[in-house]
């Protein structure tokens, strides 16, 4: 019997959404996405980096929640380069990662660029292929390789690349349109001729600066798919991401779910629940401060909205006259209460009465005074490290898994003054101070 092959989902707004120009997110706002992804089913979150020292609590504080079963859908995976270095020191900084995803350029533009002529298409496969002998030595259990720029790369070179990475222990190839270049069509073609000549597993990361990141991943999925093997698709949370951002999760799920050419034909991950998607959407949007646009497929404040005489007729009659799915379905339809009297928030400067009265809302008591004040002085420093009004979720976090809490918002700055800053420093009472203003 042949084997069924699926559609499921990387989410890596905790990676690459993270990476948007004058946007990010705190560690705590990145540990309740990590858990609101678990709920809704996603397969894996790509975190984080775990080279990047100030990721380092976070990524780890994450991994202990994992060991204690927070997490019984999602894997954890890191993003590093494919070069062994990295692979090293990942491992040394986060030793329980079992997940990782490495990155190389493989299209002429990005070698020639950005190594200057100092690298060759040989060097590069070199590279990763050292770096995939350090990671099955680390014991990773699944490495996915990227080939970044793949959609302005030669295909017999991605084929080649690809091939090689598998026989060094990769486990999936991941498809990179780094710049939103490629249509629905070649995105079809391109993934199913790297899967039909590697049978690799294929991941579809594929930016929206064209305005097409959604449709190409839909369509890259049917090329793995129709070629033999899983289709893993990469996704953002309300498409978040570098410039134009990513393919948006729910407007992916959906368009699995529920399009004309893919409903019932094409099997999704079976532990993907919808009906979280509303929350999560409306908590990232929150934690980026970035409105959800009113159009947004599914999420969006119109999404279920009629005016036009015609259109509200219709839908009263019947819903399915113009909408294509149920609100419901999204976990949309609970009345959202908006206090407009008094309102105690949890903050910063907050004391211990206001602080109290805000948990007993939620429902959360306190054994004895001791238990009360460290969550408070733990739910004062989240609001330091969010610098915004704590949410429900965030409140229950700290209640629940304060000693997380504590390490996921504990980031220690490098500083290790020698040389002409340790001489500076030693020099530093002669400064005009008035040099910095």
């Amino acid at each position: 019997m042949a084997k069924e092959n699926f559609i499921k989902f990387i989410d890596v707004t905790n990676r690459d959404g993270v990476q948007t120009s004058r946007l990010g997110l705190a560690k705590l706002q990145k540990t309740i996405i990590n858990l609101m992804l678990n709920d809704l089913g996603v397969y894996i979150s790509e975190f984080g980096f775990p080279t990047t020292r100030h990721e380092i609590n976070y990524l780890n504080g994450n991994l202990q929640l994992a060991s204690m079963g927070a997490f019984d859908k999602t894997k954890l995976s890191g993003w590093i380069r494919a070069i062994p270095e990295d692979v090293i020191k990942a491992s040394a900084n986060v030793p329980k990662l079992k997940y990782v995803n490495m990155s190389q350029s493989t299209s002429e533009q990005m070698i020639n660029g950005k190594y200057l002529g100092k690298k060759n298409k040989d060097d590069i496969l070199k590279l990763a292929c050292e770096a995939l002998n350090e990671a099955v030595k680390a014991g990773f259990e699944e490495i996915g390789v990227n080939a970044e720029d793949a959609s302005r790369s030669d295909i017999n070179y991605l084929i080649k690349f690809a091939g090689e990475c598998k026989r060094y222990g990769a486990t999936r190839f991941r498809y990179c349109d780094t710049l939103g270049f490629d249509d629905p069509q070649t995105a079809y073609e391109k993934v199913y001729t790297i899967a039909k000549e590697t049978g690799m597993d294929i991941e579809l990361h594929f930016h929206n600066d064209l305005g097409m990141a959604t449709a190409c991943s839909i369509m890259g999925a049917r090329g793995a798919i129709d070629a033999g093997v899983d289709a893993y698709i990469n996704t953002a949370i309300n498409g978040m991401g570098e410039r134009a951002g990513n393919a948006d999760l729910v407007s992916c799920i959906l368009a699995v779910a529920k399009s004309s050419g893919m409903k019932d034909k094409y099997k999704i991950d079976p532990q993907i629940d919808l009906s979280k998607a509303w929350r999560l959407a409306k908590y990232t949007s929150y934690a980026f401060d970035v409105d959800i646009p009113i159009n947004q497929p599914a999420v969006g404040a119109n999404a279920f909205a009629h005016e036009s005489g015609i259109h509200a007729d219709g839908a009263l009659k019947d819903r399915r006259n113009y909408e294509l799915y149920d609100f419901e379905e999204l976990g949309r339809g609970e009345p959202e209460i908006i206090e407009t009297g008094r309102m105690i928030t949890v903050g910063e400067y907050g004391g211990i009465k206001g602080f109290r009265n805000v948990y007993d809302s939620l429902e959360l008591e306190f054994k004895d005074e001791e238990e009360a004040r460290n969550i408070l002085e733990l739910a004062r420093y989240a609001n330091v490290h969010t610098q915004k009004p704590l949410t429900s979720s965030e409140l229950k976090f700290i209640y629940y898994y304060p000693h997380i809490a504590a390490k996921v918002m504990t980031v220690e700055p490098y500083f290790n003054p020698q040389g002409a800053i340790k001489d500076r420093l030693d020099m530093l009472e002669n400064v005009n101070i008035s040099k910095i203003l």
